[in-house]
């Protein structure tokens, strides 16, 4: 991981170099802490704690994008492009609240086993997040092309987004993955107090929770499939979108456990996250004729099409809602 990230980062400057390290060690240290001092038995998170957390994890966002702003040679620019990003990312993180809340009832998971799979699931996440943004990095070096591809593959995202069932159901066995799984590994059916594999009579079996982190990780890299052709949308600086990125995937699991209960409510979000994909991919495909979206414009229209869409859901209430009431 470590040659990934140097490789990722080489053509960096020396403060973002600087900045990258400040970021590494306080995603480690409060990965460490999270796990080793406030989580270190298996506990049901109070929504109190999950609205701390989320406090937390977008303040420290925000401090980060502000030295960014301060420090990064891009200056303003750097900062909007960081917040833009990281805005869409944990926008489009809600669509996967869903799926991983479907995937916890799925298997019937207990409660207080939730955030120990969420943060396994989270550490699968920054790893994988940082494989893929080097994959891209490295082939629109080569191809420079492929950004054209990108904002071609947002603008059938944002339309196919658009026009999907917000209360379409996904099956978790349907995942090829999940078959293999089952298939060539020997399984238990037990918990076994919250553990991934444990030992059966002398045989080291994976549980059912095993399986939950498989179909959370799988499920991870299918939505980064659209968050990451976004933030190259955005920005081509690596630096910028791996770090905006795996911010927004730290206050995922809060956000998890703050909105789980009444993520349903905004089901106007879905269509305000299509119009985002739809934007971002045409400004990049107005690059062709050399027309420039500024960062500015592109962080405003991002945030007022979330703000709008958040808004307008709770104040217009859903069809189903109005007969039931």
């Amino acid at each position: 991981m470590g040659v990934l990230l140097f490789s990722l980062f080489r053509n960096n400057s020396q403060i973002e170099t600087i900045l990258f390290g400040v970021f590494a060690c306080v995603i480690l240290v409060f990965l460490i802490i999270d796990l080793g001092v406030f989580n270190r038995s298996a506990h049901k998170i109070s929504t109190r704690s999950a609205l701390y957390q989320s406090i937390f994890w977008v303040c420290i966002s925000s401090l980060f994008g502000y030295l960014v702003y301060h420090f990064d040679e891009g200056g303003f620019d750097a900062s909007i492009e960081f917040f833009s990003a990281y805005l869409t990312e944990y926008a489009l993180s809600v669509d996967n609240i869903f799926v991983i809340l479907l995937i916890l009832k799925y298997f019937s998971v207990k409660e207080e086993y939730y955030h120990n799979v969420l943060f396994w699931g989270i550490l699968g996440a920054v790893v994988f997040r940082g494989v893929f943004i080097f994959v891209g990095a490295l082939l629109i070096a080569q191809f420079e092309w492929i950004l054209y591809v990108f904002g071609v593959f947002l603008i059938y995202s944002g339309i196919k987004i658009y026009f999907e069932d917000s209360d379409e159901k996904i099956d978790p066995e349907k995942n090829p993955i999940l078959r293999l799984c089952r298939k060539y590994l020997p399984m238990t059916n037990d918990e076994m107090g919250g553990k991934f594999v444990a030992s059966v009579n002398g045989k080291w079996m994976f549980t059912p929770l095993f399986l939950v982190i498989v179909l959370i990780e799988t499920t991870d890299l299918i939505f980064a499939v659209d968050s990451i052709p976004a933030a190259f949308a955005i920005t081509q600086n690596e630096f910028l979108i791996y770090t905006s990125n795996i911010f927004a995937v730290m206050g995922l699991r809060a956000m998890f456990f703050l909105l789980a209960g009444i993520i349903d409510r905004f089901y106007l979000l879905q269509k305000g996250l299509s119009i985002i994909l739809f934007f971002i991919g045409s400004k990049m495909l107005l690059e062709i004729i050399h027309y420039e979206i500024s960062p500015t414009l592109s962080f405003t229209v991002i945030i007022v099409t979330l703000t709008f869409s958040v808004l307008l859901s709770v104040v217009v209430p859903k069809k189903e809602d109005v007969k039931e009431g």
